[in-house]
């Protein structure tokens, strides 16, 4: 199977969206109904200052809390929008922040940041004066916008309308700040709808029931429930922890320099997708191959170069007095769980 191709289905009876590219599983949605998706809005009530670490608990409906890493200004019992930011691990409140976005396939609202903003990742300068000419006809605020990558050759009339959604959407919701009882305004994207606003590039749509086990999802799915990963010269292992996600790169029998400079080149490209897929985030430790000094460079220049195209925002943090690599990954998903 050659190109791109998105498959909308459900993964033991839960809605889920896989992304194939040349028949291999590039990246996988699930969704966790037990839990607010990320990017889902709330009017959260402000419960109590945690001085120590700087934030705020907030009050969610259905008993559920949350975090705001911050706390200046704020008072108990004061409402305020927050929206999630990724998943909370065990016995942890939610993540959200007062930032609030509202984003679709090809427009970003943003209240409080006036201004029109062109992706940087678009050069053109005819496309970016085509989109901004877009922006002013039908987006008259004093909230900004931002125009996504993918606008880049799309149709006028469609970005239109994601501009006028998205600050249609953004009126409603701040018209609803304010109130004595937490209240969610928006869910949230599940799978399907993540899967249209993220993965923009051209791709063949499969809906049918059955898609994942037709097109060999399941099977891949199952093996990336292994924590081995096998590569050219070596392997990787990929474990998550309660504290961490660990990472331990082997070259097999060959021990030699030059080997083990493969290995982690290997593992260094092939571990944004091994994340990914797992939904595995937080710090990450990563006990590459032994090599020496100047070999670490060429392995972090092939790092930054593999996260640098990742969606999940991922910051390398750099090599311990240990010799070990360490990152940390935004917990924008949950991790994988077969059942």
């Amino acid at each position: 199977m050659k190109g791109r191709t998105v498959v909308l289905d459900q993964l033991n009876g839960t809605e889920a969206a896989a992304l194939l590219v040349d028949g291999q599983l590039d990246d996988l949605l699930i969704d966790t109904p037990d839990q607010p998706r990320p990017g889902a809005i709330f009017r959260g009530i402000c419960d109590r200052p945690l001085k120590g670490q700087g934030g705020m608990m907030l009050r969610l409906p259905d008993g559920d809390t949350a975090f705001l890493r911050q706390d200046r200004g704020l008072k108990p019992g004061q409402p305020m929008l927050v929206q999630v930011t990724g998943y909370a691990t065990d016995g942890k409140a939610v993540p959200v922040t007062d930032r609030v976005l509202f984003k679709s396939r090809y427009a970003i609202v943003t209240p409080g940041k006036p201004g029109v903003n062109v992706s940087r990742q678009i050069a053109d300068d005819d496309e970016r004066d085509r989109l901004k000419l877009i922006a002013h006809e039908h987006f008259d605020s004093d909230m900004g916008l931002i125009l996504r990558s993918s606008c880049d050759g799309a149709a006028a009339d469609d970005i239109a309308e994601d501009i006028t959604a998205m600050h249609d959407l953004a009126l409603t919701v701040l018209a609803d700040a304010d109130g004595s009882a937490p209240e969610a305004l928006t869910e949230g994207d599940g799978p399907h709808a993540l899967a249209w606003r993220e993965w923009t590039r051209p791709a063949e749509i499969v809906t049918l029931p059955g898609g994942f086990d037709d097109l060999g999802v399941l099977d891949q799915i199952d093996r990336i429930g292994q924590p081995r990963i096998e590569m050219d010269g070596g392997s990787m292992f990929v474990e998550a922890t309660r504290a961490l996600v660990a990472v331990d790169v082997n070259t097999g029998g060959d021990t030699s320099p030059a080997a083990a400079l493969k290995a982690n080149l290997s593992a260094a490209r092939l571990l944004p997708r091994a994340l990914r897929l797992r939904g595995f985030g937080g710090q990450i430790v990563v006990d590459f191959a032994p090599m020496s000094k100047a070999h670490r460079r060429q392995v972090e220049q092939g790092l930054r170069a593999a996260f640098r195209a990742d969606a999940v925002e991922t910051s390398l943090v750099g090599w311990t007095t240990m010799g070990l690599f360490e990152l940390q990954r935004k917990r924008e998903r949950p991790p994988l769980e077969l059942s």
